[in-house]
């Protein structure tokens, strides 16, 4: 079992199988539109820009689970990320990343991947990033600012 065999539904509420990405490294990340970390999302775009192709890819998932930082409506968190940080890469629609509701990726990235106090996601912009086969590689933290993990990135691409 790897990502590819997840659904995630997109901002139109359709399912979108990540067997699409099959052959790119991704990088996974629960988001906030209004949470101390969301300027992370300009160095997200910003590593999207420099290395989003045939190979590298950024998947970001809306929660609202940590301290209610997200907007409620799809459209809104699709409008924020543009507007405010000129996002490219692919919003799907709100998830739950912990609890009984929480979706099927994220359990199965929390049990392959679990953090340094557990496996529950702790806060927003928690980053899994995943090789081009579909395998998780690595877990990093909500405060691990994205150009941090450019080389990560650079070494799987390759």
């Amino acid at each position: 079992m790897n990502i590819y065999d997840f659904n995630v539904k997109n901002k139109n509420d359709e399912q979108v199988p990540l067997s699409n990405y099959k052959g790119k490294v991704l990088l996974i990340v629960n988001t906030a539109s209004k949470c101390g970390l969301t300027p992370q999302f300009e160095s997200l775009e910003k590593l999207y820009k420099e290395y989003g192709n045939e190979k590298f890819e950024i998947l970001g998932f809306p929660c609202s689970q940590f301290a209610n930082q997200e907007f409620e409506a799809e459209e809104e968190i699709q409008n924020f990320c543009k507007v405010n940080y000129g996002v490219t890469f692919p919003v799907f629609a709100k998830i739950d990343v912990n609890g009984k509701n929480e979706h099927p990726l994220y359990k199965y990235l929390k049990q392959k991947a679990p953090g340094i106090m557990g496996s529950n996601i702790k806060w927003n912009f928690t980053k899994f990033l995943i090789n081009s086969e579909g395998e998780v590689v690595k877990r990093y933290s909500p405060t691990t600012e994205p150009l941090k993990l450019e080389k990560d990135i650079i070494e799987l691409i390759k």
